[in-house]
């Protein structure tokens, strides 16, 4: 499963990038990110040369060069935020997170740290793996994302973030599932009850709901407690009265508990 934001990431950042007057030199190969004392004004445009050739970790290395060089010059905490973005367009995301940790440590009021704190919440979405795999990523997306939201709610990079919260969640339900569906594979009841009453209760507006509710209601009567069973199915007959999910779960109780 893959989520891509690059357009929006793009466009947000675009009013950074405005190259300082003076000499535009760079450009010209590798020698250019090597270390060599140079004025901020050759290095920030040899940077931003990079930047516009797609050569985004050079174009990070460059940016670096800028703060370390000119620590105190006025384009320092503009180089900083620029490093991070190459480094994401690299999709080198651990640099761009780090990159990204450091302005907001050194400038937290800044205007510009909600843009600092969306780019690591989105190194962190565009990592997310298949729902196959270890979901500390994604984990680590959503509460990125929330932290945004939190501290920044009524910004452009918050609105994104809500979007992104809602792909999040249903991710994180899909591989509860999944736990789920393996342990009823293994007739191991108790689990799956664990797993699918963990969607219904942490995920309950994702679309995975419906089918765990039906799969609680079959968990239910492997254990021989059909009365919980009922309230599973009473609840997505509820909820959802036309659903796949809620005509299998009906037939269940109809032939698998006794008459009341």
């Amino acid at each position: 499963m893959r989520f891509m934001s690059r357009p929006l990431a793009i466009g947000l950042v675009a009013g950074l990038s405005l190259a300082v007057t003076g000499c535009a030199s760079g450009g010209k190969g590798k020698a250019d990110t090597s270390y060599v004392a140079r004025d901020v004004d050759t290095l920030y445009n040899a940077a931003k040369i990079r930047l516009d050739r797609k050569q985004y970790k050079q174009a990070a290395i460059l940016f670096d060069e800028v703060e370390r060089q000119h620590p105190y010059s006025a384009w320092a905490r503009r180089a900083q935020l620029m490093s991070a973005f190459s480094y994401y367009l690299a999709r080198s995301y651990p640099e761009s997170i780090q990159s990204s940790q450091r302005f907001l440590s050194i400038h937290p009021g800044n205007k510009d740290a909600p843009y600092a704190l969306y780019l690591i919440a989105i190194d962190y979405y565009e990592q997310i793996q298949d729902i196959t795999r270890d979901q500390k990523i994604t984990s680590q997306a959503l509460d990125a994302l929330g932290e945004l939201i939190r501290r920044y709610p009524d910004t452009q990079y918050a609105a994104d973030a809500r979007l992104k919260i809602d792909l999040v969640r249903d991710h994180l339900a899909g591989k509860e599932m999944e736990i789920g569906r393996l342990y009823q594979r293994r007739a191991d009841w108790l689990a799956s009850v664990i797993r699918f009453r963990k969607v219904i209760v942490d995920y309950d507006t994702t679309s995975h709901v419906p089918e765990a509710l039906e799969r609680l209601t079959e968990s239910y009567l492997a254990l021989g407690v059909p009365e919980e069973a009922r309230k599973s199915a009473a609840v997505l007959g509820a909820n959802y009265p036309g659903s796949e999910w809620y005509e299998r779960a009906y037939k269940l109780i109809q032939t698998k508990t006794p008459k009341v």
